[in-house]
């Protein structure tokens, strides 16, 4: 066995491996606990999000129909 094929035999595993990495990350079923993990540093001491209860999300994540100033 040489070094050479030993080194592309780990570059197919690496790539493959990210590739899954990536179709993971991005799998619709995901986006929720990553929607949920974002959140995590404006929560407070209780676990709530100040000023947000979930039900309105477009406007959280865009700013249209909210008033940030208050």
């Amino acid at each position: 066995m040489d070094i050479n094929l030993l080194r592309g035999a780990i570059l197919i595993i690496l790539m493959v491996s990210f590739a899954g990495l990536w179709i993971w990350a991005w799998s619709r079923k995901r986006k929720p606990a990553f929607r949920e993990a974002s959140m995590l540093p404006l929560e407070e001491d209780f676990g709530q999000v100040p000023g947000f209860d979930g039900s309105n999300d477009e406007a959280r994540l865009t700013g249209k129909g909210e008033d940030h100033v208050k």
